[in-house]
């Protein structure tokens, strides 16, 4: 695969990182790296402080801006394929596979899904992300207004945002609402990653069971706030934690020696929005069919007999 463009990953130094040399700062805020790799980045020019190549054992100061300009990388193969769902001169919705990131972040710089819709819709902004092992609809706006519509309606939480999820355990329930908040812990790779915890923010999540299976359920989950990995985090501190979830145990914390938040291995499915279109006003509801492991028997069984 031929290498990617490069970036330039940008930090402004906060009061912590004051009198840490470049080479201690990026050692313990950058832990994805260790200090040889860094002192060898420095040493190749790579890492610039207010626009000027500089020493490791140049001293920061609050309010200086650190960039490292890395250099072009082959990224991981990932599915390089999507479905448009909806499309008008407002808005795209499409149907994201797992595997395929939203965004740029973690490695992924082309190998994302931005960069391949706006590959044909160079004008196209993402309303909100899915995770990178989560399949289903991401809505973009194709112009400014519909984007500043939109958003506000985001922040009015009045989109409506429906999952399929696959959890561990049974329950004696139909519907139970998750309400736990949601914020930053730390993680002995990244820094810190979002988990349950007392000083989160608020976050709601409405859990419905659609099948129960020997020791797992398949439940559809309405959230109504946003946070990073919300589904996740909700049903693990339910104690449903979406089977094969390299990161989350019961509980909503992080397993003893957690993955990175960009592993897959669980089944998570964003299937179903509704919302108001930006220039209709029209209420819209758009769908994208889970994948077979997260359907129920019955549906399993009805689209079985259609393709017959």
């Amino acid at each position: 695969m031929a290498l990617n463009r490069g970036w330039s990953y940008r930090e402004q130094v906060g009061p912590e990182g004051a009198g840490h040399t470049v080479l201690s700062y990026l050692t313990a805020t950058r832990l994805h790296s260790t200090e040889l790799e860094w002192a060898a980045r420095i040493e190749r020019g790579e890492v610039e402080v207010e626009g000027t190549r500089v020493r490791g054992d140049a001293v920061l100061y609050p309010g200086q801006t650190v960039v490292w300009n890395r250099p072009p990388w082959d990224e991981d193969a990932v599915p390089r394929h999507y479905d448009v769902v909806h499309e008008d001169e407002a808005i795209l919705v499409v149907n994201k596979p797992s595997g395929l990131p939203t965004m740029p972040a973690g490695g992924f710089l082309d190998n994302t899904l931005l960069t391949l819709v706006r590959e044909k819709h160079p004008e196209a902004s993402p309303l909100h992300r899915l995770g990178r092992c989560t399949s289903g609809l991401v809505l973009f706006a194709r112009h400014k207004d519909a984007a500043s519509q939109l958003a506000r309606a985001w922040r009015d939480h009045s989109v409506r945002k429906t999952y399929r999820a696959l959890g561990l355990g049974s329950t004696r329930t139909d519907m139970f609402v998750i309400d736990v908040p949601i914020g930053p812990v730390p993680h002995p790779l990244i820094g810190t990653v979002q988990a349950a915890c007392e000083h989160g923010r608020p976050s709601h999540s409405v859990a419905v069971v659609l099948e129960q299976r020997h020791d797992q359920t398949l439940f559809s989950i309405e959230i109504t706030t946003g946070r990073p990995h919300q589904i996740r985090i909700h049903m693990a501190y339910a104690g449903h934690p979406l089977i094969g979830d390299p990161l989350y145990e019961m509980g909503g914390g992080l397993k003893n020696h957690p993955g990175l938040p960009g592993d897959g291995g669980y089944f998570l499915h964003a299937e179903r929005l509704q919302f108001a279109h930006p220039a209709s006003g029209q209420r819209m509801t758009v769908t994208a069919t889970p994948p077979p492991e997260l359907q129920t028997h019955h549906e399993l069984v009805n689209s079985s007999a259609l393709a017959r």
